[in-house]
Parts: structure tokens; C-alpha cells; sequence
């Protein structure tokens, strides 16, 4: 399975900072055996960490200005919450134009393009990342398909029947679930941050640098369930470390498939699938009246998702950052 590549010279298609290449940009040539020159100082890198934090803060902060009494699961505090969200997110792509203003790094890409927002290999790049999703919840799906009472084709026709997408779209929680927070999440958490850290860490250190934000960001879980005596104050923070655990492996998937993919809608459609699944149920299938059967396929799904995604790891099937080239007396111009 091959993920699309970016198209057009993206700049996530160059080479990993200190790299040579085709858009690396005209400067001199490196002597032989030379230390390669470093794509981006101290000041860009502070910048696009603190960017990035403040990110995360505009986010979660958003949550609680309303200051309401009622749980986050009251249809009320749900909508005041997608308010708050979807204007947070509609101004985070300014914060990497202000990033790339502060740093004076020049893309050649434009800023939307830069966000995965773009329609060239759109399909495979939305379809080939839920696939591999679905094969790595091979075992959960095949559990669900047990328990369920109804036909495969009773479940086909109704997710054929506008009525039932009527219902979910009436519904304020599946419409957080499934549709504002992947979307707003991946926009904040992976679309914006990657193309700040990429150029300064590159792509590996990116990819497990930036679900770090998406992860502490879930704490915020904590004061609610505190606030409502959810639990014992240890049970909620062993909770929260669980959540911290799982929330950061999934960020470093989404944010291997933004930067392979080059769009945003793979990791968004990834996103909402994972939270209608929720996490497999493991117990539940060891207890499992047909659990011989069961449990194979949960092992199955794991290595066919490794055996695939294996290669994608590669440096050539990864897209880089920006390539930048120094600049006599000024920052460097990314390509």
C-alpha cells in the first residue's frame, strides 16, 4: 500500500534540514566531507515552540471561557464549546504566518497548500490512511460484527438511509465526536504545528515532538472529573496518564500520515473513525465466548498494519521539511 506522495514540489517533499538537493536553493558548495549548514537557528526553533504552545493554550483555554456550571457533555456547554473551538481554529493558520513572518523562513508553498488544504491527490490520500486504520482495528471490527444483532445488509442500508444521518447530525455529541473535533483537533494539533517544527527538527523528531501538545492538552479532562468528583482523585489521574499515553501515540500516526500524505482530510477522517471505534475493547475480547476466534484477528490486524506501514517509514517514502539554503546576513529561504 503507497500512500500519495505531495505533488508540485511541496514542501514536505524536500530534503531533511542540512540536506543538498533539487530546491535546496543556489549558495555555495559545500566542501567535501563539510559539516552540512543547519536549516534553521535557535530563533526559529523558539519561535515555533512557543507557537506552538500557545496553540495548544488558545485551544484548551477556549474550552472554559464560558464558565459553566453544567458537565461537558450538556448539549449547552457542547455548543458554547464548538463556538469557542471553531474560532480558535479558524485563526490558527495565523499563527504559522506570523511564525514564518518572525523567523523571515521563505516557503515556496502556499500557506493553505502548507496545511494539507489542497485537492491534488485528494482520494488516495483520504482513502489509503483509513484503510490502514481499519486494518489495524481488524480485530474490534470483526468483534462488533459478532455482537451486533443485525445482517451486514441491514447495516449497509442504513448507512445508505439519509434518515439515520439525520439523527447524527441532530445529535450535538456525535457532531463533537465525529465531525468538530477531528477536524478542529488535527487542523490545531497536527496542520499548524508540523510545518513550524518540521524545519526545525525534521521530520522524525517532529512526528514525536508534536503529539507532546496534543497529548498534555487532554488533561484539561482532569478538572472536570475532579470538579464533579468522577472518581477517586487517583483513578482520574491514572485515567488522565492512560488518556496522556494512547492520545500520543495516535497524534504521532495522524501526524506520519499529514506529513506522507501531504493533506489533512486522511488524518481528520482517521481521526473520527478512531473515535466512533474507541479504544479496543482488549478485555471484553479475552472474555469473549468465541474469543479462539477472536483473538487471532486482533493479533492479525496488528501485524498486517505494521507489515504495511513499514515501508512508508522509509526516508524515501517520508516527506521532509522544507530544504533551506543560508542566506549571507539573513535567515535562510525554505523551499
Amino acid at each position: 500500500m503507497a500512500l500519495s506522495q505531495p505533488a508540485g514540489g511541496s514542501s514536505w517533499a524536500a530534503a531533511a534540514p542540512g540536506r543538498t538537493g533539487p530546491g535546496a536553493g543556489a549558495g555555495p558548495a559545500a566542501a567535501p566531507g563539510a559539516a552540512p549548514a543547519p536549516a534553521a537557528g535557535p530563533g526559529p526553533c523558539w519561535a515555533a515552540v512557543l507557537a506552538c504552545l500557545s496553540l495548544a493554550c488558545s485551544y484548551v483555554g477556549s474550552l472554559y471561557v464560558w464558565g459553566s456550571p453544567l458537565p461537558r457533555d450538556h448539549p449547552s456547554v457542547i455548543k458554547r464549546r464548538f463556538t469557542s473551538v471553531l474560532v480558535v481554529s479558524g485563526l490558527s493558520p495565523a499563527f504559522v504566518w506570523l511564525w514564518k513572518e518572525l523567523t523571515g523562513i521563505k516557503l515556496d508553498t502556499p500557506l493553505p497548500a502548507l496545511l494539507g488544504l489542497r485537492l491534488e491527490g485528494l482520494v488516495p490520500a483520504t482513502l489509503l490512511p483509513l484503510l490502514l486504520t481499519m486494518i489495524l482495528f481488524l480485530g474490534p471490527l470483526i468483534q462488533l460484527s459478532m455482537d451486533c444483532p443485525w445482517r451486514w445488509l441491514d447495516g449497509i442500508r442504513v448507512a445508505f438511509d439519509p434518515r439515520f444521518w439525520v439523527l447524527c447530525l441532530g445529535d450535538v455529541r456525535w457532531l463533537r465526536n465525529q465531525v468538530v473535533a477531528p477536524l478542529t483537533e488535527e487542523l490545531v494539533f497536527r496542520a499548524c504545528m508540523l510545518p513550524m517544527l518540521v524545519p526545525c527538527t525534521g521530520p522524525g523528531p517532529a512526528v514525536l515532538a508534536c503529539p507532546l501538545f496534543f497529548g498534555v492538552a487532554h488533561f484539561h479532562h482532569v478538572i472536570e472529573q475532579l470538579r464533579f468528583r468522577q472518581g477517586s482523585v487517583g483513578s482520574i489521574f491514572m485515567s488522565a496518564a492512560f488518556q496522556f499515553s494512547y492520545t500520543a501515540v495516535f497524534g504521532a500516526y495522524t501526524a506520519f500520515l499529514f506529513l506522507r500524505t501531504g493533506h489533512l482530510a486522511g488524518p481528520v477522517l482517521c481521526h473520527s473513525f478512531c473515535n466512533s471505534m474507541g479504544f479496543p475493547a482488549v478485555g471484553a475480547a479475552l472474555e469473549h465466548p468465541r474469543r479462539r476466534a477472536l483473538l487471532p484477528c486482533y493479533l492479525l490486524g496488528v501485524l498486517l498494519f505494521l507489515l504495511l506501514l513499514h515501508p512508508l517509514t522509509e526516508p524515501t517514502f517520508f516527506g521532509g521539511p522544507p530544504a533551506c539554503a543560508p542566506r549571507p546576513g539573513g535567515p535562510p529561504t525554505c523551499s
